[in-house]
């Protein structure tokens, strides 16, 4: 079971454990309410595959590595850190809860009761829940209530949105962590933080599907109502698409990246079986001799299929979830993947909806080495724990302290009222 959080205090650390990099940001919160970066910190990263740690060594050695950059650079030693989640395995499920109102209107002792029962519902010793969102409440036979707090009512029910994650990798991820001296205090799956990073209020309010591609999966939320939905996780992203390339070009994985990056797209041209590119072959690293020339729609060629696969796989867990409706005419795209030349037209295509690509919000001390589509999800993680943090702070004092199944329910007062 994940530990028990704690209040942000001073400083706050969002960490990003994902396949193709380590990132480490910390910041302070300021006396207007706002996040300043003092600390960044980014590292390859080894051990990781999907989200999920396959070798804890290489792993703790790629967090330790971010993690002191980040420290020397802020100067100072942290601790508690919050972590973003983008592993598959990370499900989404709808639950309906109803109970009898405890006195003559509702309190917040209410929603958090109904949000224990729901969470009771779902827990259980393979997954860990790691999000549960009222979508909307029922107060007898009045429906649609965003808030129902000081209503008169005999019963309430809520429709809840509650996203799991695999035990075992909330465990292995803990451990890591735990060996490298820090403690996760919240995890935040991708979608949801790159979504507070990127997304605008009346996207939300109308509805959009962010789409976060990641270097091993792809992970999606689709909002309406100012609401998350439905979360769900794709296990490709951008190194599937490196892979494809190395095989196909018999390249390596390193000059594969590369030709990804400056010669790369998944929109053909005209010009493209005339535009020569040197492929270096594998164990054939020295081309001075002329090399090895390819047409640039030999690129095209492995990289559009991928992608092709992507959006589609997405389009029908949105249509099986009943979804394609309520997420309207609006896809935003971000993550290190999204960059990828064309991938905006062929998302627009595949999914019939309008498609931008989204870079994260800028953050006061951010350099803009780290302010791209990369960077959305631990930037996204900061805007959670900000606001988690000011939520602590106003109500810390005033409220009477909460059991342990009634501490992870204020989350969810600061996301949605």
């Amino acid at each position: 079971m994940a530990k028990k959080p704690k209040n942000f205090t001073g400083s706050i650390a969002a960490l990003d454990i994902g396949s193709t990099k380590v990132a480490c940001f910390i910041a302070r919160l300021q006396p207007d309410g706002g996040i300043k970066v003092t600390g960044i910190g980014h590292q390859l990263s080894k051990g990781i595959r999907s989200g999920h740690i396959v070798d804890i060594i290489e792993a703790e050695t790629s967090v330790v590595a971010a993690v002191h950059a980040a420290e020397q650079m802020a100067d100072e030693t942290i601790e508690n850190v919050v972590v973003n989640l983008a592993g598959a395995g990370v499900t989404s499920r709808s639950v309906t809860v109803e109970l009898t109102v405890s006195g003559g209107s509702v309190t917040e002792r209410d929603l958090a009761d109904i949000l224990v029962e729901g969470r009771a519902s779902l827990e259980n010793d393979d997954t860990e829940i790691i999000h549960c969102f009222p979508v909307q409440y029922t107060l007898d036979e009045v429906k649609n209530i965003r808030d129902p707090r000081g209503m008169v009512g005999e019963k309430l029910g809520a429709d809840l949105h509650i996203i799991t994650a695999p035990a075992t990798m909330i465990r292995n991820i803990t451990n890591c962590l735990a060996h490298c001296h820090l403690n996760a205090v919240e995890f935040v799956v991708s979608p949801y933080a790159s979504a507070l990073a990127c997304l605008e209020p009346d996207e939300m309010e109308l509805g959009v599907t962010l789409i976060d591609m990641g270097g091993g999966v792809t992970s999606m939320a689709v909002f309406a109502g100012g609401k998350n939905l439905y979360t769900d996780v794709i296990p490709i992203g951008g190194t599937h698409v490196t892979s494809d390339m190395a095989k196909g070009l018999s390249t390596s994985i390193a000059n594969a990246e590369r030709l990804k990056t400056l010669h790369g797209s998944a929109v053909p041209t005209s010009a493209d079986d005339q535009a020569m590119i040197d492929v270096p072959q594998l164990g054939e690293e020295d081309t001075s001799e002329g090399g090895n020339l390819m047409p640039r729609s030999m690129l095209v060629g492995i990289i559009r299929p991928r992608l092709e696969e992507i959006f589609e796989m997405i389009r029908s867990k949105i249509e099986v979830a009943g979804m394609d409706a309520i997420a309207g005419r609006r896809v935003v795209l971000t993550g290190g993947a999204s960059q990828l030349l064309g991938a905006r037209e062929l998302a627009s295509r595949v999914l019939g909806k309008q498609a931008r690509i989204a870079k994260p919000r800028i953050l006061n001390g951010l350099a803009d080495s780290v302010s791209g589509p990369a960077f959305s999800a631990p930037i996204g993680v900061l805007e959670y724990a900000r606001r988690k943090t000011l939520e602590d702070r106003q109500f810390g004092a005033s409220r009477k302290p909460l059991p342990f199944a009634f501490a992870r329910i204020t989350q969810w007062f600061k996301d949605n009222f």
